[in-house]
């Protein structure tokens, strides 16, 4: 049985940057208070699902990934009715000292399910039909409530079909028509606050002290480090209260202040070398299924990824996607974590079984 200890090592790189960082971030006043210890506690209990998965195995979850699904989705439908309203979206969910976002599960689910119904790969009409009735009950449950986590299943769901094997026009029609829906019938229908958000990023000094303002303060930040940073805990725009949302949406700029332009390069190389692990791990999987599956990680940790940075640099719309394995958050880190680990057990299985 081979195993590749490159991954796991790259995984925990990316781990000890979001510890320092939420750290650091830690000293902001408008920060909550206790959160390294929190972010500390959330990698801990990550251990349960992955030491979980690793005793269950590849064919296991598969084949309980229907259940798993239909769980995922009522406990995101039940955010209707219990939901914790949090930075104006109603999409946590609290038992008892326990609060969690049922969307990460959601993530997790159908990364899980969709190898299973396009196991056979491209197969005409029902291939689409068959997926469709995975993703959209997913969509429908979350955008409603968070436009960017819906943006991230949507991006799941399309580079799991590429990796199905779907023909490339079909791919191109279906992108064509989206990039066509959006700015006439999705944007109109948004509303006006949520349409600058959406747009402020092209120019955010049109409104500095509105829309504008997270996205200037979080540039300021990220160009104030320089080529060697301010040092660790000594960064003056998140510890002085002017970077908002430090540890989480501009964790990014957080670090970039403090370690500069050598920090946030060795932040990229090492996305580059967990996406550079995956793809070799999918390319080593003779299983459709399970490069579908690979596919479908890749998809969710790399668009959040590009997202995140994206606009934290002002290049791409703020839409609260935070940054896997460094932004605080433990229903983001145990779910990324798990999904990682969740990888690794396909791989460690590939030759394994008969699904």
């Amino acid at each position: 049985m081979k195993y590749d200890l490159r991954f796991p090592v790259v995984v925990a790189a990316l781990l000890v940057v979001g510890l320092m960082t939420v750290s650091t971030a830690a000293l902001s006043p408008r920060a909550s208070s206790g959160i390294f210890t929190k972010q500390m506690v959330g990698v801990l209990l990550a251990v349960v699902p992955v030491a979980a998965l690793w005793w269950a195995g590849r064919d296991r979850m598969y084949k309980a990934a229907p259940w798993f699904f239909l769980l995922a989705l009522l406990l995101q439908l039940s955010t209707f009715v219990i939901g914790k309203e949090v930075n104006g979206q109603r999409n946590w969910i609290m038992l008892g000292p326990l609060q969690f976002q049922p969307l990460e599960i959601l993530k997790f689910a159908m990364i899980l399910m969709l190898p299973v119904v396009l196991r056979g790969g491209y197969r005409g009409v029902m291939t689409y039909v068959k997926a469709l009735v995975i993703f959209l009950p997913a969509l429908a449950v979350v955008v409603l409530q968070d436009f960017g986590g819906a943006m991230v299943l949507s991006v799941m769901f399309g580079v799991m079909l590429l990796a199905a094997r779907i023909p490339w026009w079909h791919a191109l029609v279906a992108l064509l028509l989206v990039g066509a829906a959006v700015p006439t019938l999705l944007y109109p229908r948004l509303e006006p606050y949520q349409q600058k958000r959406l747009t402020i990023f092209l120019n955010p000094y049109e409104d500095p002290r509105g829309a504008g303002y997270q996205v200037i303060q979080s540039t300021i930040a990220i160009g104030s480090g320089g080529v060697q940073g301010k040092g660790y805990k000594q960064g003056s725009q998140s510890h002085n209260g002017f970077l908002p949302e430090a540890h989480t949406d501009f964790a990014f700029s957080t670090w970039a202040e403090e370690q500069g332009l050598v920090g946030a390069l060795a932040v990229l190389v090492l996305y580059g070398f967990l996406f550079w692990g995956l793809a070799g791990m999918a390319a080593e999987s003779p299983r459709l299924q399970d490069q579908i599956l690979f596919a479908g990680v890749l998809g969710q940790i790399g668009f959040q990824v590009l997202e995140n940075i994206g606009a934290a640099l002002s290049l791409l719309p703020l839409t609260g996607i935070t940054l896997p394995l460094i932004s605080y958050g433990l229903s983001s880190l145990v779910s990324t974590l798990a999904t990682l680990g969740l990888a690794y057990v396909v791989y460690r299985d590939r030759y394994d079984g008969t699904i």
